[in-house]
């Protein structure tokens, strides 16, 4: 199968030269068996897979699952974390370099998965969508601002079918929130909370002082991609990353996205006009504070503000809390009644009443739990099949009909000002422990308890200039973001 603007052209003879079929026999493209025009109903969608342990290793066999993908290519820097997937899928050709496998194979595949960790996101993504490839890229989509705002435009530039990996924005829940606030069961909102117990990984630390062995299985040069040269540290691989700036997001970008997903859908949200942080504090010794700018606090609460939308009468104004802190128990729930979902949640305030859910928009419930018993509303909006799991096979559907054909729930067109707005959420948390100098020549923190104001259209803080270091970053020669 291929649906990109650039036809592929030298596929049969890539089909008789190789044999990359995972499992079974391989399915020969719709032009080969027809001509131009010709449906063939076992079309298979071929993705290339960037990233393919952990979370990438479950996202390549829920594509193969749909039943209408292949998996000819695997890429990973990381043998070790490689291993099953390569394992299951036997006869894909292994690359260890992305870009190796781009300027090799790309007349060969129509679709590239990218499953890395967050500083790689963007660079390869573009790549892709540059050779007229479908992507589906993991949460957060990017880690950057500037780099969300490039692919989102990039998506529509190239015409190309895009999903964020934010898998509970094929859930029912999110549906079933939509629906109970279209049908005004708990009348305008203007408030909105979203809590996780993550970071469930080291953060609040200083950058170890003894550099590790590279495990040996592992390039380190490639993982570190866009990211500045440095030695290795013990357990940054495969999961610790995500509490460093230099390659993660922290809690905002693990779960942030799969969070804020049902705010924006429901009330329309867009973009962030201000926003202002508190985080914990850890204290090396009595009264003495520590300064770990290289690594995202232990907890958080930062308060955005949305302008009105069309769904609602005023600005909303959204809480992230993180770190297992939590808002108050709404009164109208029992004292020992589950809030969200226990450890992560979701609360929407509504000048009729109240609504929840938790992670990945599970279990919505109305406040009082009781009414969820008396309140009914026409369902309106279409599910997708199989929720969560479902969001896969959408998207290899979608990509099969090519852009703009079928529907999704994570394009890159609404995924993008989400991610944007958790990054900006996280510009107020890097400035909250950003040194800078004053006139005196002693070190201040200027960035604390303020309201930082956001000029969206020029993607900058218009009242503290130092944190826009944050907006778009600097990335280490050979790995730079090439917008075209």
């Amino acid at each position: 199968m291929h649906k990109n603007n650039k036809p592929v052209n030298s596929r049969r003879n890539f089909i008789k030269q190789t044999s990359l079929a995972a499992a079974g026999f391989w399915i020969v493209p719709r032009h080969v068996l027809g001509g131009k025009g010709y449906i063939a109903p076992s079309d298979k969608l071929l993705i290339a897979s960037v990233g393919v342990g952990g979370k990438g290793e479950s996202d390549i066999a829920m594509f193969y699952k749909s039943g209408k993908a292949e998996i000819p290519f695997l890429c990973d820097v990381d043998d070790a974390r490689a291993a099953t997937t390569v394992k299951a899928f036997p006869k894909a050709k292994y690359y260890k370099d992305w870009r190796e496998m781009y300027e090799k194979e790309h007349k060969n595949f129509d679709a590239v998965s990218i499953s890395t960790p967050d500083h790689t996101h963007a660079v390869a993504t573009l790549a892709a969508m540059q050779l007229n490839k479908h992507v589906y890229v993991q949460k957060p989509l990017t880690h950057d601002i500037y780099e969300a705002r490039i692919l989102t435009q990039a998506a529509k530039r190239y015409k190309v079918v895009t999903q964020m990996g934010n898998q509970g924005a094929s859930n029912d829940g999110t549906r079933q929130l939509k629906e109970w606030f279209d049908a005004g069961v708990i009348g305008d909102v203007h408030t909105v909370y979203c809590w996780t117990n993550r970071p469930v990984w080291p953060q609040g630390i200083p950058w170890p002082s003894t550099k590790a062995p590279i495990p040996k299985e592992l390039n380190w040069d490639l993982w570190l991609g866009t990211a500045p040269a440095k030695d290795y540290i013990e357990k940054l691989v495969p999961f610790n990353w995500r509490g460093w700036w230099d390659y993660g997001t922290g809690a905002l970008g693990d779960m942030g996205c799969h969070l804020m997903e049902a705010p924006f859908r429901v009330l329309g949200l867009t973009h962030a006009k201000d926003v202002q942080a508190t985080v914990g504090t850890v204290y090396v010794d009595a009264m003495k504070e520590g300064f770990f700018p290289e690594s995202c606090p232990p907890s958080s609460h930062v308060t955005l503000t949305f302008p009105k939308t069309t769904k609602t009468k005023g600005d909303v104004v959204m809480h992230w809390m993180d770190g297992g802190i939590q808002p108050t128990r709404p009164d109208e729930l029992g004292p020992d009644e589950l809030f969200g979902d226990g450890r992560n949640g979701t609360l929407f305030i509504g000048t009729k009443g109240k609504m929840m859910a938790g992670t990945y928009s599970a279990d919505p419930r109305l406040l009082p739990l009781s009414r969820n018993q008396e309140v009914k509303v026409k369902q309106t909006l279409e599910r997708v099949p199989n929720g969560a799991q479902g969001h896969y096979a959408q998207w290899v559907e979608a990509a099969i009909a090519g852009y703009g054909k079928k529907e999704l729930s994570a394009p890159f067109e609404t995924a993008g000002p989400l991610t944007e707005a958790l990054l900006i959420a996280n510009l107020a948390i890097r400035g909250y422990n950003l040194q800078v100098n004053k006139a005196d020549g002693k070190a201040g923190f200027p960035g604390r308890y303020i309201k930082y104001l956001w000029d969206n259209e020029n993607m900058k803080v218009t009242n503290f200039d130092a944190v826009n270091q944050f907006v778009k970053r600097q990335y280490r020669s050979g790995w730079e973001l090439n917008p075209g």
